[in-house]
């Protein structure tokens, strides 16, 4: 019983990069630029899809969606962590508060990676199968899988929250890290946490690796596709619409699998911090640009919106 009173009356604070303000105001104007580039640069790609009819076709249905689960993906870290950084990591977060922020960061990006699989199975249709494209890729069966991505990352956030959140708390209440993340969260507990961990683990695995062996099974298809291609255009045009997408795979499948698949006994919180900076700041900024870069209809619709203004 008295675990359970210290644990409901704990605060979390956050450990600050340095104890030099100027250093940490250096920090956060690099972090707010990149939240608010991120925030426009994904804008500007959901709005584009929306307004623009010639790319109402599954593939940007799938892309609108992504950068919209982006945009509330880094909204979830990004305000906390500003806020931090400005107050020299005074600034506190409840339990419930860090048990939220938690839960909606796993869920986002667990919906994000299997939204990742579902593009790539996309491709594989649209380069594999393209004469049956339209009959396979309906919108009910897109709107299902948009759903689906959802759904599953909403049933492996919600139990991987209660089981870390059911941990007594107690003395110590400073986490390693500018956002709740489960492994740092974890080191603050005054109980055995083994079998969180191992929990953390499998699912990890799973969400991690189950979609990776999709997209890696759908381009090894897709990639003989590609070759029996005749026309040098032609091999070019496929392979311009994938590179993007695995570009994209490359970074955020890579980051998660370094945090979340690497032995305990290897954790580094530091390097933790490095490493989340790049998916929670960085790669949100990357996918619009990847994709508008190597994407000619979307770069063409970016200039028709840029010459109405």
């Amino acid at each position: 019983m008295e675990e359970i009173n210290k644990t409901a009356k704990t605060q979390f604070f956050f450990h600050p990069f340095s104890t030099d303000p100027k250093i940490q105001v250096g920090i956060f104007v690099a972090f707010l630029v990149m939240y608010l580039t991120s925030l426009s640069g994904n804008t500007t790609v959901a709005v584009l899809v929306q307004i623009n009819h010639s790319l109402h076709i599954p593939m940007y249905f799938f892309l609108a969606n992504l950068a919209v689960l982006e945009i509330f993906y880094t909204s979830a870290i990004a305000p906390l962590a500003l806020a931090n950084l400005l107050s020299m990591g005074k600034t506190p977060v409840s339990i419930p508060g860090c048990g939220t922020q938690m839960f909606f960061f796993v869920f986002l990006g667990g919906a994000d990676c299997v939204l990742l699989a579902v593009m790539a199975y996309d491709r594989f249709v649209a380069i594999c199968h393209p004469l049956r494209y339209t009959r396979i890729m309906s919108w009910p069966l897109c709107v299902e899988l948009m759903v689906g991505s959802l759904v599953l990352g909403f049933l492996l956030s919600l139990p991987l929250t209660i089981l870390i959140f059911h941990l007594p708390f107690c003395n110590n209440n400073e986490i390693y890290h500018f956002y709740c993340d489960m492994p740092a969260v974890m080191r603050l507990a005054c109980a055995d946490t083994q079998v969180h961990k191992t929990a953390l683990y499998i699912i990890s695995f799973i969400v991690l690796s189950m979609p990776l062996s999709l997209i890696f099974i759908s381009y090894v298809f897709i990639m003989a596709a590609i070759l029996r291609i005749r026309s040098a255009e032609g091999r070019h045009r496929a392979f311009s619409t994938c590179s993007s997408h695995i570009l994209v795979v490359l970074l955020q499948y890579g980051c998660t699998s370094f945090i979340y698949l690497s032995p305990s006994s290897s954790y580094s919180p530091e390097m933790g911090r490095v490493v989340s900076v790049v998916y929670t700041f960085i790669t949100p900024i990357l996918n619009p640009l990847i994709y508008s870069i190597r994407n000619k209809e979307l770069k063409d619709a970016l200039r028709r919106a840029l010459k109405k203004f």
